[in-house]
């Protein structure tokens, strides 16, 4: 990939719009666009100032092919650094294209996914970890994602890998420099300050390292598992959640024989639903393998709902009670959600009964609660929202604390914490600044590989090939 070319692409999805957005980044941008772009105001687009829109015709030749709106960013006050022209231009594809070809008949090359931010952080408008999250931003889907992605790209995360660098990089200076006044044996680097500054950050890795947890389920949503014996409602119950007929309704047990999977925000974070076959002992070849699939999802799913017949609950309580202990025993650290459907068909005295019941079972096994519900008509389906949420770690979020999504950062974080406990061990042993200058700059390393001060083309290429062409 040439760097110090004239690129372009459309900034806007692909498709027919009211308007898009073709940007043009290079040192030759608003040289090629200015002899194509004719302004109402017949002022000389390669005469403007920075940051001002000017209103005119794309013209090749005599042939007007759009009127446009042309925003000029002057390097070093664009996004990525290097001069900088947008097209606003009508929203057809063939406009588009049009725009686009005739700009790289006239020296621009089409861009490649993410060049544009590459090139912002090879200009050093943002580090590394900002560069990631303007990906994660724009594939953001609900509001937790949302928020972590700005925090993450207004530079909070890299701000505290940053700080903890410039503290260690001091004293590794300072260590460095005893190495060389090694016959003076003279000591630079205070050995308790500096085991303090090792224990700060310690405990600052330690806790971003716990945040991945959370950031992880919060970026790619909570997966839960909707279980139960065929014909429960367990379909019925996905399709109230989801305010959509989503999966197939039908009073013949049986009837889900692959697992359904659909989205949605609750409170602003991203839930997974996963509507599984129903679990019963069968002869039928296709519904066993759904079934199987069923302990699958289980396995992946963060919390576990398990739907049961309010109106059989009193005949078959011990049934029930051994697909518990099922769930228990094999997922044991999984909360799990017991919801007894189909209330709207039972008297207050039989809830009452259902009510004791449940409470009893849900008292028996850690880390479960129970819930009255309809899925039918829709009873207790907000309860069951608010309880959802109950199981998401979101104080983090709400404290705007950073939090840690990407999984290359949190691997760079457990190196850095490693290295970090090889130098607390080598000052409690007391060993010389020469072994201890080791691990600190193997630390050091490994922080410069999250803000990207230590890189190289490989990695570049694996994190922007996954951006979208025009970004």
């Amino acid at each position: 990939m040439k760097l110090n070319d004239t690129i372009v692409a459309l900034a806007t999805p692909s498709g027919a719009g009211a308007i898009a957005i073709i940007r043009v980044s290079g040192p030759d941008a608003i040289k090629i666009v200015a002899p194509l772009f004719k302004a109402k105001s017949k002022k000389n687009l390669a005469e403007q100032p920075t940051h001002t829109i000017h209103l005119g015709n794309v013209m090749e030749g005599e042939r007007t092919i759009d009127e446009v709106l042309a925003s000029v960013f002057r390097a070093p006050k664009s996004y990525t650094g290097e001069e900088t022209v947008e097209l606003s231009c009508h929203g057809s594809p063939y406009i588009q294209q049009e725009i686009i070809q005739l700009l790289i008949r006239n020296g621009c090359r089409a861009a490649e996914a993410g060049e544009f931010t590459l090139r912002a952080f090879l200009n050093a408008k943002m580090d590394l970890s900002q560069a990631e999250a303007v990906a994660d931003l724009i594939n953001s889907e609900n509001a937790a994602s949302h928020q972590m992605a700005m925090q993450q790209m207004r530079g909070g995360f890299s701000n505290e890998i940053q700080k903890l660098r410039e503290e260690l990089l001091n004293f590794a200076s300072l260590i460095e420099l005893e190495l060389d006044f090694a016959e003076e044996d003279v000591e630079f680097a205070n050995r308790d300050q500096f085991k303090e500054l090792v224990s700060r950050i310690q405990s600052v890795l330690k806790r971003l390292i716990d945040s991945f947890a959370t950031g992880n389920v919060l970026k790619n949503g909570i997966p839960v598992a909707i279980v139960g014996e065929p014909n429960v409602g367990k379909s019925t119950l996905l399709n109230s959640l989801l305010n959509e007929e989503r999966a197939i309704v039908s009073e013949i047990a049986g009837t889900t024989r692959d697992t359904i999977e659909d989205e949605m925000s609750i409170g602003g974070v991203g839930f997974r639903f996963i509507d599984t076959a129903g679990i019963r002992e069968t002869k039928d070849v296709v519904e066993s393998i759904g079934i199987k699939k069923t302990f699958e999802k289980i396995s992946q799913a963060q919390v576990v709902v398990f739907l049961i017949n309010s109106e059989k609950f009193g005949v078959r309580s011990s049934e029930f009670r051994v697909e518990i202990e099922k769930i228990k025993n094999n997922f044991p650290q999984k909360p799990l959600l017991i919801i007894a459907n189909k209330v709207d068909r039972l008297s207050e005295e039989q809830l009452q009964e259902l009510r004791s019941e449940l409470k009893v079972i849900s008292n028996e096994r850690e880390r479960s609660q129970y819930l009255l519900l309809s899925a039918k008509t829709g009873k207790g389906v907000e309860e069951l929202k608010q309880k959802l949420l109950e199981y998401v770690n979101t104080g983090a979020l709400r404290n705007s604390d950073t939090i840690v999504t990407n999984s290359r950062h949190y691997a760079a974080l457990l190196k850095a914490l490693e290295e970090i406990n090889k130098v607390e061990d080598g000052l409690n042993a007391e060993l010389s600044g020469d072994l201890l200058a080791i691990d600190i700059r193997q630390a050091l390393h490994h922080f410069g590989e999250i803000t990207g001060e230590i890189t190289n083309d490989d990695l570049l290429g694996n994190i922007f090939a996954n951006f979208c062409i025009g970004k």
